[in-house]
């Protein structure tokens, strides 16, 4: 805007977005978010409508008309991409409700931008994916609109035509052996649908283009750990998101992998505030007690002890401090009173006792 360029959003969801001054929580259903009560008041305050019902057809009708005068007045359209088939060199894009045959066709200069993972080898790779998309997305058997292009055809569609490729740190993704699956998404938004965490916390929470299981191993790999190290932890891994994922991109295990490089970072700074985390001081405390033998029996016979308190029945359901937050939605098992290892010694003294007495 403050070179006088004006961008408009064109997807109807997109547009609501964009009227609206937000961000999307969604990546196939931007405004998910929003209800047609609320879509109504802003179309009435921001478009050209004298009365609106907040009806679904009334609403869809008034983004339309809209959207068709700047289709019809705009010289510059930039899209998103898809596929890129390298075979020919042809790009596609795939939406539903048409306003990309019309960005690909009606302005005089088309610009493109491409993430450089959309690349496929052939068209037989197009066809396997422009079947998997629909049926993995909105659960239909093709995708309504399927635009293609190969360059520029004299006296038709848009004269002159860019195509950015984005790298944008995909490349460095790419050096990840770990990592590197989370470049394989095509957007199908399955994991999102079927996830229980965002289900309950929506997209915005994730503060990233990518919401959802996607976005929790994407976003740190794109933008670094160090500005995102809280995504890889909006799991339950539960595994819900693997099972659906049409492309089989393992999110958990890249989620467990993404949680260690959290750790890392943070073990490496040198901050006194991040060394005296609490969280930190209590994982350091109890690797160095898993890491004896020793230490870990003495804690065990201080838990026993330390739990009577807060101890009722077999249950302990209260405790002190930060730790209340825990129980006062579930109740904790007890730590035993004998562990398994001094059952096994004992077992083993009482098994030796009797071999003495029969020899």
């Amino acid at each position: 805007a403050a070179n006088g360029i004006n961008a408009i959003e064109t997807d109807l969801a997109e547009l609501i977005i964009q009227l609206a001054g937000e961000s999307s929580s969604h990546i196939l259903v931007p405004a998910i978010h929003k209800n047609r009560a609320e879509i109504r008041e802003l179309f009435l305050s921001k478009l050209e409508v004298d009365s609106l019902t907040d009806a679904p057809n009334e609403l869809a009708n008034a983004a339309r008309a809209h959207l068709r005068r700047k289709f019809l007045s705009t010289p510059v359209a930039i899209s998103g991409v898809n596929f890129a088939v390298a075979e020919t060199g042809t790009v596609c894009v795939v939406e539903s409700e048409g306003n990309g045959r019309m960005c690909v066709t009606l302005p005089r200069v088309l610009i493109s931008v491409m993430g450089v993972e959309k690349v496929i080898p052939s068209w037989q790779d197009l066809e396997v994916f422009l079947q998997l998309l629909p049926r993995s997305s909105t659960g239909e058997r093709m995708n309504p609109y399927t635009s293609l292009w190969t360059g520029v055809s004299q006296g038709d569609g848009p004269q002159e035509f860019h195509l950015v490729l984005l790298d944008n740190g995909r490349t460095q993704v790419l050096t990840d052996t770990v990592g590197r699956q989370s470049l394989n998404c095509i957007r199908f938004s399955a994991c999102l649908n079927i996830c229980p965490v965002y289900e309950r916390v929506g997209g915005h929470a994730y503060n990233s283009v990518y919401p959802g299981p996607i976005g929790a191993i994407l976003t740190p790999q794109l933008v670094g750990i160090e500005n995102a190290s809280s995504l890889p932890y909006a799991s339950s891994l539960c595994g819900a998101c693997y099972e659906v994922c049409p492309v089989k991109i393992n999110i958990p295990e890249v989620l467990i992998y993404l949680r260690g490089r959290a750790v890392r970072y943070k073990q490496r700074s040198r901050s006194l505030r991040t060394r005296l985390n609490p969280e930190s001081v209590a994982m350091r405390l109890m690797a160095r007690t898993f890491a004896s033998r020793k230490l870990y029996e003495q804690a065990q016979r201080l838990a026993q002890l330390g739990q009577l308190p807060f101890q009722h029945g077999d249950v302990i359901d209260a405790l002190p401090g930060p730790m209340g937050r825990w129980t006062a939605m579930r109740d904790l098992r007890p730590v035993p009173r004998q562990s398994f290892r001094d059952w096994w010694r004992s077992r083993q003294a009482a098994h030796d006792a009797s071999e003495e007495v029969r020899s």
